[in-house]
């Protein structure tokens, strides 16, 4: 579901369901877990690896068919407008292509839509947030919280929405068929595990790229192999962070990973609060720890079908590839609008060591942009599996 805020602020409702849909499992690699998860991961390449699933979460055919409708079900906002699909479009990558997204009630959010595109690997959840570290607790932030409003449930209002599932003799059918062993299926936490099992599927994994990584010379184009070199050259060092399969180094596959964030340079705005800041309310890992070297600390993001899920950054202030490339060329992004954000991010003293500047020719900035469009996978944002399945 949504992956676009970090707030810690929300009903007490968030208290319980939280702390049921989590359960304490431990992740375990899929197939390991009753129900054999092996069989949805079953087409993944062999550069791929498997997602790890929650023990105490174990996917079946019916809990993702069911997360799948609740996906999609705008029944499970308070006002009926709402759905996690309204902020995650399968055409985009499942992001929305705003500079930030508008809940059910208008409340404008402070931090860009991320792409569900190969979620079930991240190691945290969110922009910045390290204490979010499974799917299902991320799930019922977005229903749950109250500042800013996303699909606005809460104390008020939440029997009414489980009562819309319950009384629903589809809706009541589809829970019953995903937790058979419980006298009341129909609950928050259990849309949670729901909806994680459904976006555990959604799994990008057949660009172009992959098709060449699989040894098919012909599959991307001269310029993004000259591209690919580029990306991994010491000169621009882009998978130092954008690593691995995934192009992230927020990747989990063995448990054990450490979470990762970093400060790339992309404000320094002067005379708030003292230096090295970020926006107020988008201070990243800061807001957490309060720590002055977690200032503008974010999570870096996938960077599959990143052709799609523009405008970019945290705060969706960054509208195209190009200017993206600009903003790392420079090793860190001089802001002259608007006022209440100048400042020269290259100067930001708790700026990650990574964030070096570089020169392009203009053919290398084309190579380069060639690659990244080269990660577009067409086939999963058409792939009929994750589409609105409708009515149950």
């Amino acid at each position: 579901m949504s992956m676009k805020l970090d707030s810690r602020a929300g009903a007490m409702l968030v208290c319980t369901v939280v702390l049921a849909a989590c359960g304490g499992g431990a992740a375990v690699p899929s197939g390991s877990a009753p129900g054999s998860e092996a069989r949805f991961f079953e087409a993944l390449p062999a550069h791929f690896a498997q997602p790890m699933v929650p023990a105490d979460n174990p996917m079946t055919a019916a809990k993702v068919a069911l997360g799948r409708h609740l996906f999609y079900e705008k029944r499970l906002s308070a006002n009926n407008t709402q759905s996690c699909a309204s902020c995650h479009l399968q055409s985009k990558a499942f992001t929305d292509g705003l500079v930030t997204p508008v809940g059910s009630t208008g409340s404008v959010h402070p931090r860009n839509a991320q792409s569900l595109a190969n979620a079930a690997y991240n190691t945290s959840f969110n922009w910045a947030d390290p204490t979010l570290t499974t799917m299902e607790a991320q799930n019922l932030l977005p229903i749950t919280n109250q500042d800013p409003v996303e699909l606005g449930v809460n104390d008020s209002n939440a029997a009414m929405v489980l009562a819309r599932f319950k009384t629903d003799a589809a809706y009541a059918r589809l829970f019953a068929l995903a937790f058979p062993a419980e006298a009341e299926p129909v609950s928050f936490a259990n849309i949670a595990r729901a909806l994680a099992s459904f976006n555990r599927t959604l799994l990008s994994y057949r660009a172009p790229f992959d098709r060449y990584e699989a040894g098919d010379q012909s599959a991307i184009s001269e310029s993004a192999k000259r591209g690919l070199v580029l990306f991994e050259s010491e000169r621009l060092e882009c998978n130092q962070c954008h690593s691995g399969f995934n192009f992230s180094d927020s990747t989990r596959i063995s448990g054990s990973e450490a979470l990762a964030f970093h400060n790339t340079g992309l404000y320094n705005i002067t005379g708030l609060n003292g230096t090295d800041n970020y926006p107020d309310g988008n201070q990243g890992v800061f807001e957490f720890s309060g720590a002055a070297g977690d200032k503008g600390r974010m999570k870096t993001p996938t960077l599959r079908n990143i052709a799609l899920t523009a405008p970019y950054n945290h705060d969706g202030s960054t509208a195209t590839l190009s200017d993206v490339i600009d903003h790392y060329a420079r090793g860190g992004r001089l802001v002259t609008m608007p006022l209440t954000h100048l400042g020269d991010g290259r100067s930001n003293s708790v700026k990650d060591g990574e964030i070096h500047g570089f020169t392009l020719t203009d053919t290398e900035k084309a190579d380069l942009i060639a690659f990244l469009e080269s990660l577009t996978d067409t086939a999963f944002v058409s792939d009929p599996r994750f589409s609105d399945p409708g009515p149950p």
